[in-house]
């Protein structure tokens, strides 16, 4: 069970890794983009581990990477190809994020880092919990981007028709400026509850 929940919070990809940082901060200009971003990666992490933690003993480690690196994009493709038939809105928006999931770094991270050092079922678990991680933090940003950025969430209009949209929250400054707020929060958690431990053995 640790090795599901560390991902998600304690070893957060995104907000305590800072891993992943070019789709998070490019495709979470909306819900709809997050979500599909978020599930590709984690079913693309899921097998790709489960395939590297099976046949780690039979790939030589002088070409690991490069297998692994063939064995995520075997998955990667399968995902975009997926996601084109199924939703081609979504993967017109997506454009290269989709096929650079390959470079992504959790998941070759986590292929040579974990996987390749562990048991299929470990693996699987500790790819859903990033793959959970990852996705939660790029819905997180998608749904505060496309709320302040035109007001609605999945296309669905929320706030009042006299609600002047930020613009910048679109943009490109926007996914900073968000990430930059939600590190700042984590950051003055994690201070408070430093703080308290500290009071508590005083």
């Amino acid at each position: 069970m640790e090795d599901l929940v560390r991902g998600i919070w304690e070893e957060n990809p995104v907000l305590v890794q800072m891993l992943g940082l070019c789709p998070t901060l490019a495709v979470t200009n909306s819900v709809a983009n997050s979500l599909a971003m978020g599930v590709a990666t984690l079913a693309v992490l899921v097998a790709s581990s489960f395939l590297v933690a099976s046949l780690k003993r039979f790939i030589p480690n002088e070409v690991r990477i490069a297998s692994y690196v063939l064995i995520i994009a075997t998955f990667v493709t399968l995902a975009d190809m997926t996601l084109e038939a199924t939703v081609p809105n979504v993967h017109k928006a997506l454009g290269a994020f989709i096929a650079l999931i390959v470079v992504n770094c959790i998941i070759l991270g986590r292929a040579e880092a974990f996987a390749a050092k562990t048991g299929p079922l470990r693996a699987v678990l500790d790819a859903i919990g990033m793959g959970i991680g990852f996705a939660i933090v790029l819905l997180a940003m998608g749904s505060v981007r496309e709320l302040l950025g035109s007001g609605t969430l999945l296309g669905f209009r929320v706030l009042g028709a006299g609600f002047e949209p930020w613009v910048i929250m679109v943009l490109p400054p926007g996914g900073f400026l968000t990430l930059g707020i939600f590190m700042l929060a984590i950051a003055w958690q994690k201070e408070r509850r430093e703080r308290r431990a500290v009071a508590g053995r005083a």
